[in-house]
Formats: structure tokens, C-alpha cells, sequence
């Protein structure tokens, strides 16, 4: 690996059992985890399992029980001021002044983190967060996706190497959660960022990892696709024919890759491969001649894999 290509993976966030008690409860249970420059963690979790407590701990709100984390290089023992320069946050209910305009808030958090050029970060982070229509609004007239985008932009003007995000697409319409989408995955090659959100087909479709959370401790650490292949429904095949057949589906339970076939009755049928594998060409050839209305391969669903990894834990 040249050295280029070992600065731009470094690890930015580096995080040792890390542990927070609220009274009796155990909010956060000894997690590890890192993040290098260039992913995406997507932080996924049922309400109250931890993902907030966590993020708050590695941004220097919260001082954890016990274990260790370093962001950007920096402990988060103490609220280290170095760290916090080096760390954009957008909590879950971000504060802002309703009174303020979007332009005024912006310049007053540009004072704050001492930005050097004021007008070009403001510019930079209105363009990217398609503030511009509502610049000179007050922040409380603002529907709930605009003061989404404040608070984005807020977490950006400084150009930080780390961005932890809580729900950051919460409120926003489709057309706004696929710009917000494009922005932080577009981001991603010079900074490490975390994610936390409800929307699975969101961590799908940005994320390069996905950890899931469950009463304080981490269920499973992989990539969006490794955990899609343990979905039941990975590589499931939906045929529907132009009339019900049951030869033919009889033909395709006969099959060694084929686990089960599930009839609706009225010429659909899901076909679930004994292996996981997928025999979208084996199922073709062997329907060939027989009048078919559509086929299609499932990929699966992270819902049913988050349903089976956190059952039976609700806030």
C-alpha cells in the first residue's frame, strides 16, 4: 500500500469497551469498534439502545463510565477542545436559535469555531444543504426537513475530518433525503463519518458498514451486504405466471437447490434456495415454454435481519 492510500484509510475513530451507566441502567455495555477516512458506519439499533449515548460519549457531551475512545487523535477524556475542532455533530434534536435567521446562525457558529473565511464556508455549506431559499428566514419559521438542513450545515461549515450524525435525514421528504443521501456519501472519501438512522434502505444504499446495537451492546459489525445474504428472503426468486401451474411448481420443489415454494394461488409463487445461492438461471431453464408474466431476484430485506438480530428489545 503506498503512502497516500495509508493516510487516506487511517483510523479516525478508535473506540475500547467503552461503558455508560444511567442510574441502574446499563445504556452502553462495553462496545468496541473503528472507523478508518472513507467509511460510512451506518449505526442501526432499536429506539433506546444505545446509539445516541454512544455518539454524545464520542463527541464530548457525555464522560463514559469507563473504557477509552480517540477521535481525530484525540482522547475523549477531559472534552478535548483539539477534538471537538476536528468533529462535525448533528444530534438527534439539534439546538439552534428560532430567532435567528439561517444566514445569522450560520455566521454565529462560523465565529464560534473560528472559521477564517466566513462568507466562503457559508456559501459552501448552503450549496450543499440547498439552504439558499430560506438563508434569510428565521430558523423557527422553518419546517421540520429546512431545520434538518440548518443543523447539517451547522455540522459542516468547519470542514471536520469526523462527522457523527444523528437521524440525519429524519423529517426530510424523499427528494430531500436522496440529496442529503448524495451529499454524505459523496463526503465520505476524505472524512469518517457515523451514522445513525431508523431508515434501513438508507444504510443500504450510503453506508460501507453497518453495526447494530441491542441494549447497550454491538450484535453484529459487517458490511450492508454481508448482513442483505443472511436476510430469509436473500435470493428468493418471485415468479408469477399467467395462470396457476402446479406441474410446474411441483418441477421447481423437485429441484436439490430448492428449499420450499410458497403459492398465493392465483399463479405467484416465491421460490426459496436450499443453499442461499442464486439459481435465477437454473429457475429460467427449467420454466422455459411456460407462459410467464414476471420473474424477479430478491437481494433480501436488512429489515428482516434487524428484526431477528434485535427480537423481543423495544424501547
Amino acid at each position: 500500500m503506498e503512502e497516500n492510500d495509508t493516510v487516506r484509510r487511517e483510523t479516525l475513530i478508535d473506540v475500547r469497551n467503552l461503558t455508560k451507566h444511567f442510574g441502574p441502567i446499563r445504556a452502553v455495555d462495553g462496545i468496541s469498534f473503528q472507523v478508518r477516512r472513507g467509511d460510512i458506519l451506518g449505526f442501526l439499533g432499536p429506539n433506546g439502545a444505545g446509539k445516541s449515548t454512544a455518539m454524545k460519549m464520542l463527541t464530548c457531551f457525555l464522560e463514559p463510565d469507563s473504557g477509552s475512545a480517540t477521535v481525530a487523535g484525540h482522547d475523549i477524556a477531559g472534552g478535548s477542545l483539539k477534538l471537538r475542532q476536528r468533529v462535525g455533530y448533528l444530534p438527534e434534536n439539534a439546538p439552534a436559535y428560532g430567532e435567528m435567521t439561517v444566514d445569522g446562525f450560520l455566521r454565529f457558529v462560523a465565529a464560534a469555531r473560528q472559521v477564517p473565511d466566513h462568507e466562503t464556508a457559508i456559501d459552501r455549506v448552503v450549496g450543499m444543504t440547498g439552504l439558499g431559499s430560506v438563508l434569510h428566514q428565521t430558523i423557527d419559521t422553518l419546517s421540520k426537513g429546512y431545520k434538518r438542513r440548518v443543523g447539517l450545515a451547522q455540522a459542516l461549515i468547519h470542514d471536520p475530518e469526523v462527522l457523527i450524525l444523528d437521524e440525519p435525514t429524519d423529517g426530510l421528504d424523499p427528494n430531500q433525503k436522496k440529496m442529503i443521501q448524495d451529499l454524505i456519501a459523496s463526503l465520505s472519501e476524505s472524512k469518517a463519518i457515523v451514522l445513525s438512522t431508523h431508515i434501513l434502505d438508507e444504510v443500504e444504499r450510503v453506508c460501507s458498514r453497518a453495526l447494530i446495537i441491542s441494549s447497550g451492546r454491538i450484535v453484529v459489525d459487517s458490511t450492508p451486504g454481508d448482513l442483505l445474504a443472511q436476510s430469509p428472503s436473500h435470493n428468493l426468486v418471485h415468479l408469477v405466471l399467467d395462470a396457476p401451474d402446479e406441474d410446474v411448481a411441483q418441477r421447481i420443489e423437485a429441484q436439490e437447490w430448492c428449499a420450499r415454494v410458497e403459492r398465493d394461488g392465483a399463479g405467484s409463487y416465491d421460490v426459496f434456495p436450499a443453499d442461499g445461492g442464486n439459481h435465477l438461471q437454473d429457475l429460467s431453464e427449467l420454466i422455459e415454454g411456460t407462459s410467464v408474466r414476471s420473474i424477479h431476484l430478491h437481494e433480501g430485506r436488512l429489515e428482516e435481519v434487524f428484526r431477528n438480530l434485535t427480537e423481543g428489545v423495544c424501547a
